[in-house]
């Protein structure tokens, strides 16, 4: 049996359906002080540097995320499951 299901949705109601958080403001708010920062001239100023902490939670998340996608497909795979038949 072969089973297909198309969901229409935006990104918004995708994001709000598997439960994901809007940090559309937190975007905004590190955009504006990266500004801030770049229009002063700080001496010393490295975008790297501040952007270091997210990138590496957000490697491990997407690490997570796909350790868990690979668990879900290996379980539904033709060689995760039995030929028996009822």
């Amino acid at each position: 049996m072969k089973l297909n299901v198309e969901v229409d949705m935006t990104p918004e109601e995708f994001r709000r359906a598997m439960g994901l958080p809007d940090v559309h403001l937190f975007q905004q708010e590190l955009m504006q002080k990266i500004r801030e920062q770049m229009e002063a001239g700080v001496d010393g100023y490295d975008p790297l540097s501040l952007f270091k902490p997210f990138i590496t939670q957000g490697f491990d998340s997407l690490e997570s995320y796909q350790k868990l996608m690979m668990q879900v497909l290996s379980n539904y795979s033709p060689m995760g499951t039995s030929n028996k038949r009822s």
